[in-house]
C-alpha cells in the first residue's frame, strides 16, 4: 500500500459512500484508478465490507455489551481477524494495560448475547475475557 492507497482508505473511513468521482477528485487520479485500488484493497483482504453504522439510541431493544479481551502470546492479528467476522462485534478496539482489545458487541436479547460470547469464547488465541452489559450513556455538555 501506497500514499494514495492511505488516503483513499481514510477518506473511505469517513464516508465509504463517496461516489468514485469524488474520491478521484480528492486524490486527484482518475475514477478508474480509484476503480482499480478499490478492488485491489478488496481482493488483498485490506477492505473486507462495507457497513452501516446506527446511532446508538436506534435500536432501543437492542443489548450492547463491552467485552475485554486478553490474547495469548503473538496472535494478536489472528484474533482480530476473527472478530471481525463475527456478526455480533460492532467495534473492536486495540489497547494497552490488563486487555489486548476490547469489543463492542451487540444482540437483539440475552439470549443472543450469550450465544454471541460463546462463540467468541472458542476463538483460538484468546486467552481470558470479561464482559459488562452496557446500561445507559451519560454526556457532558
Amino acid at each position: 500500500m501506497d500514499a494514495v492507497d492511505h488516503q483513499l482508505l481514510s477518506l473511505m473511513r469517513q464516508d465509504a459512500r463517496t461516489t468514485v468521482a469524488t474520491l478521484a477528485h480528492k486524490l486527484g487520479v482518475s475514477r478508474g484508478t480509484v476503480t482499480n485500488r478499490i478492488t485491489k484493497l478488496e481482493d488483498a483482504g485490506v477492505i473486507v465490507g462495507y457497513t452501516v453504522r446506527l446511532r446508538p439510541d436506534a435500536q432501543p431493544q437492542g443489548i450492547a455489551a463491552w467485552m475485554s479481551i486478553a490474547v495469548e502470546g503473538n496472535t494478536t492479528r489472528a484474533v482480530i481477524d476473527s472478530l471481525l467476522g463475527e456478526p455480533g462485534v460492532a467495534s473492536l478496539h486495540d489497547t494497552n494495560g490488563r486487555w489486548d482489545l476490547l469489543a463492542e458487541l451487540r444482540a437483539a436479547n440475552l439470549s443472543e448475547l450469550s450465544q454471541v460470547l460463546e462463540r467468541i469464547r472458542l476463538v483460538r488465541g484468546i486467552r481470558n475475557t470479561e464482559t459488562s452489559i452496557h446500561l445507559d450513556t451519560y454526556r457532558l455538555s
